[in-house]
């Protein structure tokens, strides 16, 4: 997990390199910033919860998500020391900050960003859909990570919004070589 997150960093840091003389450094970072949020929350949901694909014998896997608010998720999570709603939240706030500070720069911006926000929580479902279709892993599709992750997208979209005026990323002028 780390190591993938590790690898994307450099590649999106690169991405930022070549944007920055264009765009900005704020508009340049922000844009670079959001890809690997997402590519290393894909990352963090994505892998076996537990060592060892297929942890999770065939007749124990989820065959529903679970709609039930609060859901099967454990109470507790090794990453942080509260509750994995805590995480589900958290780790889509930067994701939102980032995509509202990107497109701050532009008119456009004031469509781009609740479209961006929202495609963050269909991005969530995805998740959860692919957490469903690949159960042995240990993984649990849960309404609960939906509305959680859907908040902190909401949640950094504020933040964003909040960094985008005190930043500024509009009144950065550029020359076009």
């Amino acid at each position: 997990m780390l190591l993938g997150c590790l690898g994307a960093l450099v590649v999106f840091v690169g991405l930022a390199r070549l944007l920055t003389r264009r765009l900005g450094a704020v508009t340049a970072v922000a844009i670079a910033g959001f890809c690997w949020t997402v590519v290393c929350i894909g990352i963090l949901t994505l892998i076996p919860a537990e060592w060892g694909i297929g942890v999770v014998p065939i007749d124990e896997a989820q065959t529903a998500c679970s709609l039930d608010y609060g859901g099967p998720a454990p109470d507790g999570f090794w990453i942080l020391p509260g509750s994995q709603r805590l995480l589900n939240i958290v780790v889509f706030v930067p994701a939102g900050a980032l995509w509202v500070l990107a497109v701050a720069r532009w008119r456009a911006g004031w469509v781009l960003a609740p479209l961006g926000i929202a495609a963050l929580g269909l991005y969530s479902v995805a998740i959860e859909t692919l957490q469903l279709a690949a159960s042995r892993i240990g993984r649990a599709c849960d309404v609960t990570d939906m509305v959680d992750n859907l908040a902190g997208a909401i949640i950094g979209g504020v933040i964003g919004l909040l960094l985008a005026l005190a930043l500024r990323p509009w009144r950065r002028r550029t020359l076009v070589a």
